[in-house]
């Protein structure tokens, strides 16, 4: 993953109005902490921002240029509102070339296991130890052919090189088991039927 640059503001006012009016502006409230420095107060642009994460994904690493002074920061936190789903907030984690860092990588798993079988995705992210500037956006764990009964674990999955497992090696990453057959898909439903009039005696 490269860096990529944004320009930012100092911010100087605080508070859920001073976030308001920073959001209407079209930006958004950020802190950049870490590496024993006081946090740091920005405004970043809304829509570069989220251009960036939408490219890079949520561990993206940002050259944040202020005054023509240029500064490195993995993006650690992003809240979303919950309703209206714009970015409310981010922090930022100060970080430096070379520099490794811990972080969480998304799980994609892809293929298509054997005949009869059906895939459970048990951990949605990994986290590794890498190298701030080689981030992957992903790890992927193929099931093609597997055959049900299979457990992929953290440490059989395949990482890019430099990374480390952080995650327990023997946590359960991938299950592929024995699809249920129709007739017991059948007596499922009708027991799920069944529960409302036996809860109503």
């Amino acid at each position: 993953m490269s860096e990529v640059s944004l320009s930012v503001e100092p911010r100087t006012e605080f508070g859920k109005g001073a976030a308001r009016r920073t959001r209407r502006a079209g930006k958004i409230p950020a802190v950049l902490y870490g590496h024993g420095s006081d946090p740091r107060h920005y405004a970043l642009p809304a829509l570069e921002f989220a251009r960036v994460v939408r490219e890079n994904g949520s561990n993206a690493v940002i050259s944040l240029d202020l005054d023509g002074k240029s500064e490195l920061a993995l993006t650690k936190t992003i809240v979303i509102h919950p309703l209206k789903n714009y970015i409310e907030h981010v922090d930022l984690l100060v970080v430096r070339r070379g520099e490794k860092v811990t972080v969480d990588v998304p799980v994609v798993v892809t293929g298509t296991a054997g005949p009869g079988t059906l895939v459970t995705t048990d951990l949605d992210t990994l986290q590794v130890e890498v190298e701030a500037l080689h981030i992957p956006e992903q790890v992927e764990v193929s099931v093609e052919g597997v055959a049900a009964g299979t457990q992929i674990l953290a440490s059989q999955v395949t990482l890019p090189q430099g990374a480390t497992l952080v995650t327990d090696a023997e946590a359960l990453v991938v299950a592929v088991n024995e699809a249920p057959s129709e007739s017991a898909l059948e007596g499922d439903e009708a027991e799920a039927a069944e529960a409302p009039a036996e809860d109503a005696e």
